[in-house]
């Protein structure tokens, strides 16, 4: 039997969280075609007759600009180090940039199995993707080059054979029927902010976030009262997300109940706010209520 860990990381929209959600089967990480989508760990479990993997999703690796970012930033270069096999899930869609070459970089050291994943290939003409391969073969002995897409499955299944080819032996590490460590707080929280993403403007998603204030047992008609607050930090972005007569928070409530319902199985109330709060984004206390990981603690 073989089990162990496997770390996705990458620049940011290179498809990891699509990659973890379609391996695992379940709905673990929020994705949204803006950047910096995934803030923190994701940890998600898959038996397979050979063993079991776990597999991690990561933040995407850029170039830091606030506390937020830099905890993010940390916690996808710790996962390098402590993990039995990486995938280096890179975008094949978009040129190649200073971010791809920085992690490709930080493999040198590295004694871990790395497999490249060259994700999205179904958006590209399939004359551009041997070049690709050859150029990263160059910069870094991978164990496998797989070309892949998280979005329809191609060659998903190969790359899951791969990493349990490259797992150590071993006992699994979590029971049968574990399928991830987040905690339902995280989970309704992370439901929300991806309704935000999707139906606000582009300048939000950097500077939004969802506390999940309180979570009340169900009352008699087995209903779930949630209340939860959307952080923005300039006054000039509150009306966005409330939108004209309340139709933005509106149509996210609506969205994200349906979501949120499906992951908790019952019926839900979802009261929200918008709070303004000026840089959140560095306010150490407030990240760790929202459970954006500090490596150094």
């Amino acid at each position: 039997m073989k089990s162990g860990f496997v770390s996705f990381v990458g620049r940011p929209n290179a498809g990891k969280s699509t990659l973890l959600n379609r391996i695992v089967g379940h709905k673990l990480a929020i994705v949204s075609d803006k950047p910096q989508t995934t803030r923190t760990r994701v940890l998600g479990v898959k038996n397979y007759e050979e063993g079991q993997v776990v597999f991690v999703d990561t933040p995407g690796v850029h170039r830091p600009t606030h506390r937020m970012n830099v905890r993010m930033v940390d916690v996808a270069l710790e996962a390098m180090r402590e993990v039995d096999v990486l995938a280096l899930v890179v975008d094949a869609s978009v040129k190649a940039g200073p971010g791809d070459r920085f992690l490709v970089a930080r493999l040198k050291d590295l004694k871990t199995p790395v497999v490249l994943v060259l994700n999205k290939v179904d958006l590209i003409a399939k004359n551009r993707l041997l070049p690709l391969i050859e150029s990263y073969r160059r910069a870094h002995a991978f164990v496998e080059i797989v070309p892949a897409s998280a979005a329809d499955g191609t060659n998903v299944e190969v790359l899951e054979t791969l990493f349990l080819k490259y797992l150590p032996e071993g006992v699994p590490l979590y029971p049968a029927d574990y399928v991830t460590d987040q905690p339902e707080r995280f989970m309704i929280g992370e439901i929300l902010r991806e309704q935000v993403l999707q139906l606000t403007h582009d300048e939000l998603p950097f500077s939004t976030a969802v506390l999940v204030d309180r979570i009340e047992a169900p009352d008699e008609s087995g209903t779930v009262r949630l209340y939860c607050t959307i952080l923005v930090d300039r006054e000039s972005q509150k009306p966005i997300v409330v939108g004209r007569a309340g139709s933005m928070i509106k149509a996210i409530g609506t969205a994200a109940r349906v979501e949120i319902e499906r992951y908790l199985e019952t019926r839900i109330y979802l009261d929200l706010h918008v709070k303004v709060t000026s840089e959140w984004r560095d306010n150490d206390r407030l990240l760790d209520e929202l459970g954006v990981q500090n490596r150094q603690r």
